[in-house]
C-alpha cells in the first residue's frame, strides 16, 4: 500500500519526523551510500533493514516519512533514496561550521574526512590560548575569539561546535549564539542553556560508553527485569 508522502517542494516540520526516525534515516543514508560504491543500484526493505537490524516493515514505516518510492519486483533505488534523504535531512546544500576549541578532540575533529562526505564543512576554528592562534591546522588558521562573530557572518555560517572544558562551554555557546549560529553541537560535557531558537545536540563521549556498559553488563536480561 503506497504511503503518504510529502508533494514536491513542500517543506517538513520539526514536529513532522520524530528524532529516532531522524536518527534511522542517517543510519539508512550511510548505508545506501556504502552500497552506492559497491555498485549496487536497488534494495529491498527487507534487505536494508537486515543490514542494520531493523525489521522491513520499521524500515517501510520510516520511508515513509521521506516519500513514496519502491517498484514491484525491483525494491527501491538507492539513488532516489540517497537524493530524498539528504533532502529531508538538510545534507543538500553545503553547511560551513565553526569550531571552537582546538585541544586533541579539536584536532582529531578538524582532520575527520567523514564530514565532507556529509556536505558539513569546519569552514573556521577558534581558542582562547595565545600559543594556538595563528597555527593552520589541516589548512584552517586558528583565531581568537574576539573574531567569532566577524567570521561567522562573513562565511555566513549557522552551525557551531563546542570542544572546550566543561567550564568553558555555557559562554562559548552563548558567543556562539550572539555571532548568529543557530545550531550547536556540544562536545563538552555539560548542559547548555540556550533560547528556544537555538538547536542543541550534546555529544557526551562517556555517556556513551556508561550506556555501552549497561547494555553488556546487562545483557540476556529482559529490559523490564532490570533494576
Amino acid at each position: 500500500m503506497a504511503e503518504s508522502h510529502p508533494h514536491a517542494g513542500e517543506t517538513l516540520s520539526d514536529s513532522t519526523v520524530p528524532k529516532v526516525v531522524v536518527s534511522r534515516l542517517s543510519l539508512y543514508l550511510r548505508e545506501l551510500q556504502r552500497l552506492q560504491m559497491d555498485g549496487q543500484e536497488t534494495i529491498s526493505s527487507g534487505q536494508l533493514g537486515a543490514l542494520l537490524g531493523f525489521s522491513d516493515a520499521q524500515v517501510r514505516k520510516d520511508l515513509g516519512f521521506v516519500g513514496q518510492f519502491g517498484y514491484p519486483g525491483v525494491g527501491y533505488r538507492c539513488d532516489e533514496l540517497v537524493q530524498a534523504m539528504r533532502d529531508i535531512l538538510g545534507t543538500n546544500q553545503p553547511w560551513p561550521v565553526a569550531m571552537v576549541g582546538v585541544g586533541n578532540l579539536g584536532l582529531a575533529l578538524l582532520g575527520y574526512r567523514g564530514f565532507g562526505r556529509q556536505n558539513f564543512s569546519i569552514v573556521a576554528a577558534f581558542d582562547a590560548d595565545p600559543a594556538k592562534v595563528g597555527q593552520t591546522i589541516q589548512g584552517i588558521t586558528v583565531q581568537p575569539l574576539d573574531q567569532l562573530r566577524a567570521t561567522v557572518q562573513e562565511k555566513h555560517v549557522r552551525l557551531g561546535m563546542i570542544v572546550v572544558p566543561g567550564s568553558q562551554a555555557q559562554e562559548v555557546a552563548e558567543r556562539l549564539v550572539a555571532a548568529g549560529v543557530e545550531g550547536v553541537v556540544n562536545f563538552a560535557p555539560v548542559t547548555l542553556t540556550l533560547p528556544p531558537h537555538v538547536q542543541v545536540v550534546g555529544v557526551d563521549l562517556a555517556i556513551e560508553l556508561e550506556q555501552l556498559s549497561f547494555a553488556v553488563t546487562n545483557k540476556g536480561t529482559p529490559l523490564e527485569s532490570r533494576p
